[in-house]
């Protein structure tokens, strides 16, 4: 997952035509609107950080300034609003501060919101736009009646000027803001995968073993009744709960297998794969590539879980002319790399609510990403970056 400042394709300024189009009288609006906004915007900073300061002395100054300053990015919302609607910049919202009950109390959001950097930051446009919003509304105005000629080119380098202004003001604190407003998102899906697999498992338990378990003592309880008065039907009914002691502990082994299992963490991925590959409907060639080196039991039972699943989606989904896959697990430099193909029917999509999309989502928790090539009637081909941490 890659952070870039770059501006796309798509946010680039238009060229400059010397007539008049559509582009060039949304220009021109923006920098006449200039003026009235920045002189608001200047009042508000100004009478805002004196009298918040005045007051910082006093109990009410503190909390007037966090007021002060988130007023001051829901200003920025609005500058970052007119912007992409006359100059076509599109600049991210920035991430909104937790109220005081996420951030564990009002003190700790009250120093939150003072040293705000974005709402700083916006205090800082403000208090600029005045002498810019005075020249640009100046020279836009007065050159629709003198400077037409030339018009289009200084309202096009004046527009440039304030996308850049806005870009560098009014954007996201930087990559590192950013990233933590991923990293939020990310936690949220690593606590609903654990909530899902904690039902998951409590639902295999209950309707599998459990329930198995229960009958056995059942079936049990019912021989020793008949101990003394029909030996041989007690022992029938001991030799029927044998039986099921031993599809219990097959299940036991199957769920354990689907958390952990116990040939991973013993022999690593290369062990626990071909395992799973032998369970697949058609033949499957394993080939690990991690010469003398193991990832972090994280990032290996991730691994692990992934390869089991896109197995299992070929044996559901690669259908009958499928007559082969292959699992591929090398190590490209920070990355842990994953390829499973197989040559069935394709059509396979990681849209919303499909089994792929949950993994994209796993896989997206840690850093990781999920590829499907996958067009119809010649195979799949999933590719899935993890993270290489070191085992400790």
């Amino acid at each position: 997952m890659t952070l870039s400042h770059a501006i796309p394709d798509n946010d680039r300024p238009p060229p400059v035509r010397a007539v008049f189009s559509a582009v060039t009288w949304k220009e021109i609006a923006y920098l006449v609107s200039n003026l009235p906004l920045a002189v608001v915007g200047f009042v508000y900073a100004v009478v805002m950080v004196s009298t918040a300061g005045g007051l910082s002395v006093t109990a009410i100054g503190i909390p007037l300034l966090a007021c002060g300053l988130y007023l001051s990015r829901q200003w920025g919302r609005l500058d970052r609003a007119r912007a992409r609607g006359l100059l076509g910049v599109r600049v991210d919202e920035p991430t909104p501060i937790p109220g005081p009950k996420r951030s564990g109390g009002f003190f700790p959001w009250l120093w939150t919101s003072i040293k705000d950097p974005v709402g700083w930051r916006t205090v800082l446009y403000q208090l600029i736009r005045l002498p810019w919003g005075v020249l640009t509304f100046t020279v836009a105005l007065t050159g629709l009646f003198v400077l037409w000629p030339v018009l289009p080119y200084l309202v096009r380098l004046m527009a440039n000027v304030d996308r850049a202004m806005v870009r560098g003001l009014l954007s996201p604190s930087d990559d590192l803001e950013r990233r933590i407003a991923e990293l939020e998102s990310d936690r949220g899906v690593v606590v609903d995968t654990a909530a899902a697999d904690l039902r998951r498992i409590e639902r295999d338990l209950h309707d599998g073993a459990q329930a198995r378990l229960v009958a056995l003592a059942m079936g049990l309880g019912l021989a020793k009744e008949k101990l003394l008065e029909d030996p041989e039907g007690a022992a029938a009914m001991v030799d029927e709960a044998h039986g099921e002691v031993k599809l219990a502990l097959q299940e036991l082994r199957d769920l354990a297998r689907g958390i952990h299992p116990a040939v991973l963490t013993d022999r690593g991925l290369d062990a626990a794969l071909s395992s799973v590959a032998a369970r697949c409907v058609v033949p499957v060639k394993v080939a690990v590539d991690l010469p003398g080196a193991r990832p972090a039991e994280a990032i290996e039972g991730i691994a692990y879980f992934v390869v089991s699943e896109l197995l299992q989606n070929v044996s559901k989904h690669a259908g009958p002319g499928a007559r082969g896959a292959t699992v591929e697990v090398w190590r490209a430099g920070a990355r842990l790399m994953l390829r499973v193909s197989d040559d069935g029917r394709g059509g396979a999509s990681a849209d919303g609510g499909s089994g792929l999309a949950g993994l994209a989502e796993r896989l997206g928790a840690v850093d990781g990403v999920l590829v499907v090539d996958s067009p119809a009637g010649a195979g799949t081909v999933v590719t899935a970056e993890l993270p290489w941490r070191d085992r400790g």
